[in-house]
């Protein structure tokens, strides 16, 4: 399709994104919620659907979706229901899912997104608590559908943003942000690949200029960033070349085939209607108290626009090197941790930066299973701010760190790597290079004095390396000033 036929449209797209919260049990059913077991091991009757069965709420729920609402600036309700969304599924037993409709926890709120350089504000409409439905399994049977109700129960929260995305780079950095926000509340791990976090998408498209919205569609099964952007921007290409066809847009679900990089029909699309809500009667309203709303308060950690800041304010950090680092809160704890031993913020930061950041990628894992602790790193680095070692043997030592649980101390003498800092080893050596040279010596001395490079290069050779290259310097450039 032409950029021209592009340009003449404006997409309206929405996210609802669930987060499944890292609480130990079920939203209504003392059952563990620990992802990996063994199928329908993590059930109860209530999760079950068995008649007579009473839901109790979890606490944690509730506390972990306020610090939700906080994060993301939303109004928090004082008073909230609980709502019946029925349908029927073969993984909802119950025949209906417990849910909030009318009167969510958490409304009217934002967060900000950066794209292109360009800051934008992005409002959440709402965030909701509900239960999850069971998992269905499709490919393990060639006949049959398996069923697994260990999911079943299992606490969300879903977040409803304002249809104010416009591209696909928009609906991806709305969605980091957010993965970010759960992660340093540490209230869900973010997980797209395992189900803890997963997104929908509704999509629309209208001419530049237009108010009212076009159709919309909703697009689901996208299990990673980068499905959600690609699975958007088909489904605007497919929009826009349907109109210019001269057909119309049907709302309906459709799902993302991430193999195909394209969308086939699910179903048509519900309404709130067709869930026929009506207030959940087991369940009492939460009531929010001013004290519950100031401890929560309390518990909020620095987030990570306020730690972004603090870097650079604190460390002289750049914008882009604190952005990274705060990125992942864990990486950022990583990082003060090590500051915590080894008092160097811009090695530590360069180091991060570098070496440790190269690693988790090469081996697609989080830092916190990266295999070398911030106090062994911080022995790397007093190593290389204290001169023991120059910046190659560093690299030498720190690749050999991931393979082995030793010091860096340890491996740099085993390694022979430790630079010598004794003048009663490199001055003989200086003066044997200096007296083997004299036309170079008298060419410094006619102002030539680049060629101190030289003589360094000289005394580091017939060191083999261990000579202390800043202590060299120092004593040619005195010796050659005489």
């Amino acid at each position: 399709m032409s950029s021209s036929v592009h340009d003449k449209y404006e997409a309206v797209i929405g996210l609802e994104v669930h987060a499944q919260l890292l609480t130990e049990s079920k939203a209504f059913a003392p059952v563990s919620t620990e992802f990996g077991g063994s199928p329908n091991t993590q059930v109860t009757p209530l999760c079950l659907g068995h008649p007579g069965t009473l839901p109790v709420l979890n606490e944690n729920l509730v506390r972990y979706i306020i610090k939700m609402g906080l994060a993301t600036n939303c109004d928090i309700a004082r008073k909230s229901i609980f709502a019946r969304k029925n349908y029927f599924y073969p993984d909802l037993p119950k025949g209906y899912q417990i849910s909030q409709y009318e009167t969510p926890i958490c409304h009217d709120g934002h967060i900000g997104i950066t794209t292109n350089g360009e800051d934008k504000e992005i409002g959440i409409t709402r965030i909701h608590m509900e239960e999850d439905a069971g998992k269905s399994i499709h490919d393990q049977d060639p006949y049959h559908t398996l069923i697994d109700l260990n999911r079943a129960g299992v606490p969300l929260i879903e977040i409803v943003s304002e249809p104010d995305i416009r591209t696909p780079a928009e609906a991806y950095e709305y969605l980091k942000r957010i993965k970010q926000i759960v992660q340093y509340l540490e209230i869900c791990d973010g997980n797209m690949e395992e189900g803890s976090l997963r997104c929908d998408a509704n999509v629309s498209v209208r001419p530049v200029g237009r108010e009212k919205f076009g159709t919309r569609t909703e697009l689901k099964n996208m299990n990673s960033f980068r499905n959600v952007e690609r699975a958007i921007q088909y489904e605007i290409d497919r929009q826009i070349a349907l109109i210019e066809e001269g057909g119309k847009v049907v709302q309906q679900t459709l799902l993302w085939d991430a193999n195909k990089m394209e969308t086939r029909t699910m179903r048509s699309k519900e309404e709130a209607h067709d869930y026929r809500y009506f207030p959940e009667p087991d369940i009492p309203p939460v009531v929010v108290t001013d004290e519950m709303l100031g401890e929560i308060k309390e518990e909020l950690p620095e987030m990570p626009d306020v730690r972004k800041q603090r870097f650079q304010d604190e460390f002289d950090m750049s914008i882009d090197d604190a952005q990274t680092l705060t990125e992942d809160r864990y990486l950022a704890d990583f990082y003060e941790t090590v500051l915590s031993y080894a008092e160097y913020p811009k090695a530590v930061a360069n180091l991060i930066l570098s070496e440790v950041l190269r690693v988790l990628n090469e081996r697609s894992i989080g830092i916190n299973d990266f295999p070398i602790s911030a106090e062994r790193l911080a022995g790397l680095i007093e190593l290389r701010e204290g001169d023991k070692i120059n910046s190659s043997a560093m690299t030498e030592i720190f690749d050999a760190m991931l393979e082995e649980e030793k010091e860096a101390e340890a491996l740099a003498k085993e390694m022979n790597l430790v630079q010598v800092s004794d003048s009663s080893f490199i001055e003989p050596i200086i003066d044997d290079v200096l007296e083997k040279h004299p036309d170079e010596v008298a060419r410094y001395k006619d102002g030539k004095k680049g060629l101190i490079g030289f003589f360094i290069g000289q005394v580091m050779q017939r060191s083999q390396g261990k000579a202390n290259p800043n202590m060299v310097r120092e004593i040619i450039s005195d010796r050659l000033s005489d």
